[in-house]
């Protein structure tokens, strides 16, 4: 499913646990790490497509989470056309996406990278928000970093009495990189992930 000018709908999830650190996984069978993200299939809203992308990659369910925010409007990247196929190039251009933060209300042992047929990771690490991206594929960057900026000031911070305030937070630490260290392929038009 493509919009007019070429771009997948999709989301991305942010998910923190208690010290608002970032849930990272790392794709199967590569070096490569991202957050959990998904196209949103036909009928669905950005929230209903982002509980069903969080338990197909973490095993994840509702009860499990909180939904902190999400971004205002579509966040877009353009995928180079050697990671598009041959019969996509022309059509599709890359994807939209509404980003989510996510706090973790369960445990870290709730996870479960197989809780489908088609698991997208094979490993998973807890890493501070402002993780540098060179981790990231570099034509995602601009959005990770762009959907971090806008979320991250709903980022709560602990009082001293042990509950949450919100606050903003400090900004992006930003290195970049001739060459990406790991490069994921991107997902072809019209596959669920």
């Amino acid at each position: 499913m493509l919009d007019r000018e070429g771009f997948r709908p999709n989301v991305g999830i942010i998910l923190l646990n208690a010290r608002n650190q970032v849930f990272w996984g790392k794709r199967l069978k590569t070096h490569s790490w991202q957050f959990p993200q998904g196209g949103i299939k036909y009928g669905e809203t950005p929230e209903q497509a982002m509980f069903r992308e969080l338990h197909e990659e973490v095993g994840l369910t509702q009860e499990h989470v909180q939904i902190v925010a999400r971004t205002r409007d579509w966040l877009r990247y353009e995928v180079p056309d050697h990671f598009i196929r041959k019969d996509a190039r022309g059509h599709y251009r890359g994807q939209k996406q509404i980003w989510f933060l996510l706090r973790l209300v369960g445990r870290d042992s709730d996870m479960n990278l197989r809780a489908t047929d088609h698991p997208e990771f094979d490993a998973w690490r807890w890493n501070d928000y402002w993780v540098p991206l060179e981790m990231v594929i570099e034509f995602k960057r601009g959005v990770y970093e762009m959907a971090l900026t806008e979320l991250s000031r709903y980022l709560p911070r602990a009082h001293p009495g042990g509950r949450f305030l919100r606050t903003g937070a400090r900004p992006p630490h930003r290195r970049d990189a001739q060459e990406p260290s790991d490069l994921a392929g991107e997902e072809p038009p019209g596959n669920p992930t």
